[in-house]
């Protein structure tokens, strides 16, 4: 009877949660798709091009994901609150922030590219991943404003129609891919920059897809008044910024420690750096779940904490916890029994498929972890604490984590094994001490 309280909340959850999951799989899907396609028609070098070429854009990307999830527990709260005034302030603050960081981010990268010299990456490599970075470092801007979007259509529940649209582009990128790489009928063959495009032309059409659902649903039109330019206030803006930044920061850290590793593979030579990139973009697909699971949480924290109800906010994300661990755990089998398969979908190169199947184990071990940790953060971002959980997952990726994968990966006979039994470590120390904070927090405000 005790178990059931938070079983049956299951249904819920899953229903908020499975067309973000499926949205959420699209983007390490347009990258996969890049990756796979990369990987097949080209070779092993011109996939650790595109490894070498996204390590920095995953930096950028993780900064204005990060900063985009501000949205939804202040959406969630003001739907809860049936405050649309409230909402509609929030969205047009937080839409104009997320329009200034995505110009801001891609500046950015240009500024940073000629960091790619100087990481100890093959020559070769480095040659063949500046053009395809250039190009997919534009495509950081559409992508932002298309997540800011998504994320004001979760915070209402109206978690289907991001994944609309991720399907459609998904195909879309696919298909782009194929005509651009490979150069079929009157296109042009352009290799690695092909796949670059491809990625750019689909994440534009997925600015302009969200924006169409979003325009012609009558649950959306109580937010969507533009503001006037007196409307727009400081005050809202630190407010976002408050909850915005350190969610960046926390998103940062992680994909920072991960972009760390295809840095440290690739001073292993190309093939250790391919293996890693298929590991990590695997290990990313599942994360998506993850995510989808968390961004179902933070919705629903978010409603209980405009309703004041924090009985039931703790049973309701307790209920996810469960969730996603359940979820993982048949993740974690099934990267065990398909480690020796699922490289073959990226490479034909043996030496290559060798070395992924050995990380796909460690991989299969750390999904709780990852997933747990994921799932708990969205809880805390949807109570609006996110100050000492940054702190939090600053000390388990960088004083912890980073150090015995450098030292694991770099110094012993383990190398890229020794590098993802650093990543486990810190996914685990950052799952307990996030439940920690969240026992604690709910726990007092509850009395």
């Amino acid at each position: 009877m005790y178990l059931t309280q938070y079983t049956k909340e299951f249904k819920t959850n899953l229903k908020l949660a499975w067309p973000v999951i499926v949205g959420q799989v699209g983007h390490p899907a347009i990258g996969i798709a890049d990756d796979a396609m990369v990987g097949k028609f080209l070779g092993a070098k011109e996939l650790a091009a595109t490894s070498l070429g996204n390590s920095l854009i995953f930096i950028a990307m993780s900064i204005g994901i990060g900063f985009s999830f501000a949205i939804t527990p202040l959406i969630a709260e003001a739907d809860g609150e049936k405050n649309y005034k409230k909402g509609r302030i929030f969205l047009n603050h937080s839409m104009l922030m997320m329009l200034v960081l995505g110009i801001a981010l891609v500046g950015l990268m240009f500024l940073l590219e000629p960091i790619l010299n100087h990481l100890k990456q093959t020559p070769s490599v480095v040659t063949l991943a500046k053009p395809y970075f250039e190009i997919v470092a534009i495509s950081v801007l559409p992508m932002l404003v298309f997540q800011g979007l998504k994320q004001f259509a979760d915070g209402l529940s109206q978690t289907k129609y991001a994944m609309q649209v991720t399907l459609v582009t998904v195909v879309v990128n696919i298909f782009l891919n194929y005509i651009l790489i490979t150069g079929w009928s009157i296109f042009p063959k352009l290799g690695i920059v092909g796949a670059a495009y491809g990625t750019l032309i689909s994440r534009l059409l997925m600015v302009a897809l969200m924006y169409f659902n979003i325009k012609r649903n009558k649950r959306f039109k109580p937010f969507l008044k533009p503001l006037k330019r007196i409307e727009f206030k400081r005050k809202v803006f630190g407010k976002i910024s408050g909850l915005g930044f350190p969610s960046s920061l926390q998103m940062l850290f992680e994909v920072g420690v991960f972009t760390a590793s295809i840095i440290l593979a690739g001073v292993l030579g190309e093939y250790p750096q391919a293996a890693n990139q298929i590991a990590i973009k695997l290990a990313a697909t599942t994360f998506m779940i993850s995510i989808g699971i968390g961004v179902a949480t933070t919705i629903r924290v978010g409603n209980q904490k405009g309703l004041g109800n924090f009985i039931n906010l703790r049973r309701i994300a307790i209920s996810n916890f469960m969730l996603i661990v359940l979820l993982m755990t048949i993740f974690s089998i099934l990267f065990m029994v398909f480690k020796q398969s699922l490289p073959v979908l990226f490479v034909d190169n043996e030496e290559v498929i060798l070395l992924a199947s050995n990380l796909l184990i460690i991989v299969g071990v750390f999904q709780i972890s990852d997933g747990l940790q994921a799932v708990v953060l969205a809880s805390l971002r949807g109570l609006q604490d996110v100050k000492v959980p940054t702190i939090i997952t600053f000390i388990s990726y960088w004083i912890i984590g980073f150090p015995i994968c450098y030292y694991l990966g770099l110094y012993t006979e383990f190398r890229t094994f020794g590098i993802w039994i650093g990543l486990l470590i810190s996914l685990t120390v950052s799952a307990i001490l996030l439940l920690m904070r969240f026992n604690y927090l709910t726990k007092k405000i509850s009395k």
